[in-house]
């Protein structure tokens, strides 16, 4: 019998960030099964947040202004000139071949001093039809367990990778912002600490890459952002071969914090298209949000988006579905 080989531990840092998923991408790192990798993210906005209080053009809490400018890092060039979400990697991972399962194992996930979440009209979040102006809301993460908002509110945090994925077969460039069966943009806030993620392979080595940390998030991401940030993200990779899958799987533990321990507020929404069914939902808790604690349509929206849920409550009861959104009542236990 030969002697194992010893696992070993990798970093891989932000000189190593692409733009696009390429089965072509030239790995940034070769592991084995079993290694360790720390990944240093960069924010969804690719530094765009932090340039732009440095350019006077976006005002940001004084108590954050310093640790904001001390993360500003200039505008890299987009991959092949296709823009998408920085993404660290690839990782290319030996003895994984097509038809095997990539296990990704989260260790540790490490924000940044600061994050920030937003709205805008005409973007893609759930209800930016009708936002009245652009926001940004900045989010003082230094605590480490929680960040206030407006003073009313402290949002317990559960961060995570808002983006894992393996290379696609198919040819060509792929944006990131669609996720697809090899993983990629899914925004799945049950990814903390301690899950186990399952990825299918389709390309040699597999070419694992990640991203666009959210220091919170709840589940739907309705304003198209969660507390978006700067992190380091530290992973064990395992090849099974004895699995095959068609998705990506997740094995999750409880509830990574009480958020939810003080029960939720709830509206609903009933059509024959859930998305419509969500946008009900989501638009009568918005507009509780502003009558309960007079909060604005912009203020109420984003923190829906960085603690509410989303969730289908029936799709069986034709012609209408009914989609709920969840608010927790805890955050505002100061």
């Amino acid at each position: 019998m030969s002697p194992s080989v010893p696992s070993r531990t990798h970093l891989l840092g932000t000189d190593s960030v692409h733009t696009v998923w390429s089965r072509d991408l030239a790995p940034a790192l070769r592991v084995a099964p079993g290694d360790t990798i720390t990944f240093q993210t960069l924010d969804a906005s690719y530094g765009a947040v932090a340039r732009q209080v440095a350019a006077g053009s976006l005002d940001c809490p004084e108590t954050l202004r310093e640790a904001v400018l001390q993360s500003v890092y200039p505008e890299q060039p987009a991959t092949a000139g296709v823009r998408g979400h920085p993404l660290t990697g690839p990782v290319f991972i030996e003895n994984a071949l097509p038809g095997d399962t990539l296990q990704i194992e989260l260790h540790g996930v490490e924000v940044a001093a600061w994050g920030w979440n937003a709205c805008r009209p005409g973007g893609i979040g759930l209800l930016d039809d009708e936002v009245p102006e652009a926001h940004t809301q900045f989010w003082d993460l230094r605590d480490g367990h929680s960040a206030d908002f407006l003073g009313l509110a402290r949002i317990p945090l559960a961060p995570f990778p808002g983006i894992v994925g393996v290379a696609p077969a198919e040819a060509g460039l792929h944006r990131t912002a669609p996720p697809r069966q090899v993983g990629g943009n899914m925004d799945i806030r049950q990814l903390t600490v301690g899950s186990t993620l399952y990825l299918p392979v389709e390309v040699e080595g597999a070419l694992l890459s990640l991203g666009d940390v959210h220091a919170a998030q709840g589940d739907g991401e309705v304003s198209s952002t969660g507390i978006e940030t700067d992190a380091r993200v530290t992973l064990r990779v395992q090849v099974l071969k004895d699995r095959s899958i068609r998705t990506p799987h997740l094995r999750t533990g409880p509830e990574p914090t009480d958020l939810w321990s003080a029960g939720a507020y709830m509206t609903t929404g009933h059509a024959p298209d859930l998305r419509e069914a969500a946008r009900t939902a989501l638009r009568e808790l918005v507009a509780h949000l502003q009558r309960e604690y007079g909060l604005t349509y912009v203020q109420a929206y984003v923190l829906c988006s960085a603690c509410a849920d989303l969730r289908i409550s029936q799709i069986v009861d034709a012609p209408h579905f009914t989609v709920s959104a969840l608010f927790p009542e805890r955050i505002f236990e100061r």
